[in-house]
């Protein structure tokens, strides 16, 4: 029997399409045949894999398999802040910089900007998710955040995941300002965010090697931010200073290659999440939207 497509509401078409996957035969293979899963566990999720992986990524001779990417994904070469010729390997193609009018970030106040291109999904209350994406799997905010204590303030808060596709844009950037301390490394292994992946193994989101950093916001509270890495991420690159005031936009970092995931937790009662969000989530299916368009409003300016 064929394997059931990916899809997902796309909110700038505002219609539902099937997700071109990135290597998926292999992807299939290894979490979905048994034989694979024996590779997955002895080799795949290994961060020794995925380095080794990077590093090819690094190579001058990888700088052959961006045009042929560009062609087949349809990657829109007028964004790139530099001309494809400049890129010395596909790694230095893959964490590109885009021009600020490719991503222009919602000005209002009020508004949370998304952390990165993506396909994303929200979860409006942590504590009445019973089902994330199987039924019966609850999402482990204590596991995720690596404190069952500090997790406790977050219980009843809200949670956006925004998953990253090899064929997006991969610096990641804040969703609002205010000021963020150093990024914590929870460590773990190395599984993809596919959603081959991840809907036969939900709890990747919360096992995986993973940077905490707590953002403190006006308007917002204490939001939280965490980078989760993923099968054949080289790295997670932190580009900005730590303990220095942020604004809504900023660059926060980048992935090397890799499909990777950012996940962003706000306090109970801050934050209310867009309706196409709200209304796709409750039916396991992911949102594609970019960087900087509005995720959700602020609960104080909605009152």
């Amino acid at each position: 029997m064929p394997a059931a497509p990916i899809q997902f509401y796309n909110r700038l078409t505002r219609r539902l399409e099937t997700e071109a996957v990135y290597g998926e035969g292999p992807l299939r293979f290894v979490y979905e045949n048994p034989l694979g899963k024996i590779a997955l566990h002895v080799l795949v999720k290994r961060a020794l894999f995925s380095d080794w992986y990077g590093r090819q990524m690094d190579e001058p001779k990888s700088a052959a398999r961006i045009r042929p990417f560009i062609e087949k994904f349809r990657v829109d070469e007028a964004e790139f802040a530099d001309p494809v010729s400049s890129y010395g390997s596909f790694n230095d193609f893959f964490y590109r910089q885009l021009k600020p009018s490719a991503r222009p970030i919602v000005a209002d106040p009020a508004a949370v900007a998304f952390p990165a291109d993506g396909r994303h999904f929200v979860i409006p209350d942590v504590s009445q998710c019973r089902d994330f994406f199987i039924k019966g799997v609850r999402f482990d905010l204590p596991a995720l955040l690596g404190d069952a204590a500090f997790a406790e303030r977050f219980e009843k808060g809200s949670v956006l995941i925004s998953r990253l596709c090899p064929t997006d844009y991969h610096r990641f950037h804040f969703p609002c300002g205010g000021t963020a301390d150093k990024p914590q490394l929870i460590h773990g292994p190395l599984y993809s965010v596919s959603p081959i992946a991840f809907l036969q193994r939900p709890s990747i989101f919360w096992e995986n090697k993973r940077y905490l950093t707590r953002l403190a916001t006006g308007p917002f509270g204490e939001v939280l931010l965490l980078e989760v890495g993923a099968t054949c991420v080289g790295s997670v690159v932190h580009t900005s200073a730590p303990d220095t005031p942020v604004l809504k936009g900023d660059e926060k970092g980048y992935f090397r290659f890799g499909g990777s995931c950012f996940i962003t937790v706000f306090e109970p009662g801050q934050v209310r999440f867009c309706e196409d969000l709200l209304e796709n989530s409750a039916q396991n299916r992911e949102v594609y939207a970019r960087m900087g368009d509005v995720a959700a409003w602020g609960c104080a300016e909605l009152a």
